[in-house]
């Protein structure tokens, strides 16, 4: 039985995995890490080798391997540790690869194989960039690299849908579908499992997700970083095609659909999508793009540059859950925090009966109504906001919440980071929080509206929270972040 063949991955099987792009930042900041803190839990196998590949030598594995344990040390946390350092970077080598050359890593690979048997298993993990992935993908096609092994993407996916297609082609004609796990680490984030678990896991919830109890549903993904040395991807990528085709289309997937029979891959996927052939191409005149103000004095940036570094916009999921409810999403680079949250608004009553009491700070514009407001973090938080009796002598009503905090709940728990989730998913074959070929393909349908006819990127100053356009897209209270 090859590798290929087994349906079911044990993690004490044997693990060969290859990293392309293995002295770059995702790979030194959670891609290495990831592993170590799994290795470190004892979930990943005895028999576990790491290939590190690129165009260009570290130096020595013993060079290499010192460079990752830095690395591994900033970014592992408390976790990390000398001696079981050591025993993990073992496991860990470099080979040279190229899309022009990969004769050497081809061998090596081989023969690690050889040394694994039948129960092996490869995985290949692309880090590279957008522009070469399909060459990369040509590649290990070519070289036999992919033979009988399991391929992971980071995204973007393409940059629109006739590149996505030419992607898709390229992996189906070396790595079959079943093999193919799309990364997004916003979907292995603890808040994103629990929000599954509060919709389909309680009975409290769900009578009330759909267009009758909801009146709007918010994705707010707002950076208070800049550029952080990344002028080069952002010039070529921005802001849209970085974040809201990938990471903030997938949450509104997440917050949209319908039950599924089960919690599996097929089961999940199969009901994205149909939220995804429901939602309502993207309406450039219902998008805001916003570039924050010296932007274009940063090096590596054009003197001229339309990229946007910041989107906001209003989309409409055409179904019968949620016929007239705005999904309302919003990122950007600069802005006035990073709390990532997805609220959802609740209808206001027909009739108010309780006068409302003076807001306990300062407050703009309407008030909000009830609403539940989830944190997007590895440690959960999910708040409900609700009116209630002021205490004393008068019948007034003010704002209170109760508060979920997971961690608190489960303290013994020992939760798994996004990509520590992933990589472990992926080690075990399960596709659950991946994404297929359809839906990312679909996506870019749904963003070609935009892409063909983007809007003029606004000025916004860094530390507000953007254009005063976007500031006026939600209408009533307007957005839930930062909150007052």
């Amino acid at each position: 039985m090859t590798p290929a063949d087994h349906p079911t991955p044990a993690l004490g099987d044997p693990q060969l995995m290859v990293i392309f792009g293995a002295t770059g930042d995702l790979a030194r900041r959670n891609l290495f890490p990831g592993l170590f803190r799994l290795h470190r839990a004892g979930l990943l196998p005895d028999d576990f080798q790491v290939i590190g590949s690129g165009r260009h030598s570290p130096g020595t594995d013993e060079e290499f391997r010192d460079a990752l344990g830095a690395s591994v040390r900033e970014h592992a946390g408390e976790v990390f540790d000398r001696r079981h350092w050591d025993e993990f970077a073992r496991h860990i080598r470099f080979v040279i690869s190229s899309t022009d050359d990969a004769a050497e890593l081809a061998t090596a690979v081989r023969h690690a194989q050889e040394e694994a048997g039948e129960r092996g298993r490869t995985l290949l993990y692309l880090s590279v960039p957008p522009s070469i992935a399909e060459a990369m993908v040509r590649m290990l096609g070519d070289s036999g690299i992919a033979r009988a092994a399991s391929l992971i993407m980071e995204k973007p996916f393409g940059r629109d849908l006739a590149s996505a297609r030419s992607l898709d082609a390229t992996i189906a004609r070396s790595v079959p579908e079943e093999r193919v796990f799309r990364i997004d680490h916003f979907l292995g984030l603890e808040a994103v499992r629990n929000l599954l678990a509060l919709r389909f896991a309680s009975d409290v919830f769900a009578p009330l997700w759909n267009r009758d109890h909801i009146s709007s549903v918010q994705i707010d993904v707002p950076e208070e970083i800049g550029l952080e040395g990344r002028a080069g991807f952002m010039e070529s990528t921005g802001t849209f095609r970085d974040m809201v085709s990938t990471h903030l289309c997938q949450l509104l997937g997440v917050v949209a659909i319908e039950p599924p029979a089960r919690i599996a891959a097929d089961e999940l996927r199969a009901e994205k999508l149909r939220v995804y052939r429901a939602l309502r191409p993207f309406d450039p005149a219902e998008t805001v793009f916003g570039q924050f103000e010296g932007y274009r004095d940063e090096e590596g940036v054009a003197d001229d540059s339309r990229v946007e570094t910041f989107v906001a916009l209003r989309a409409w999921v055409d179904n019968w859950r949620w016929q007239g409810v705005p999904f309302l999403l919003r990122t950007g680079k600069a802005l006035g925090g990073s709390r990532w949250r997805v609220t959802l608004g609740f209808r206001e009553p027909p009739l108010s009966i309780f006068d409302r009491a003076a807001p306990s700070g300062p407050a703009e514009g309407p008030e909000r109504p009830d609403e539940l407001s989830l944190e997007l973090s590895d440690t959960p938080t999910a708040t409900l906001h609700v009116r209630a009796k002021v205490p004393g002598a008068d019948p007034l009503v003010g704002r209170g919440g109760f508060v979920l905090r997971v961690q608190d709940a489960f303290p013994d728990a020992q939760p798994l980071g996004a990509y520590e989730k992933l990589l472990l998913d992926a080690l075990r074959g399960d596709q659950t929080l991946f994404t297929g070929a359809a839906e990312i393909e679909r996506l870019w349908e749904v963003c070609d509206p935009v892409l063909s006819d983007p809007p003029e990127p606004l000025p916004y100053a860094p530390g507000s929270w953007g254009p005063p356009a976007a500031l006026r897209l939600p209408g009533g209270p307007g957005w839930a972040v930062p909150g007052r």
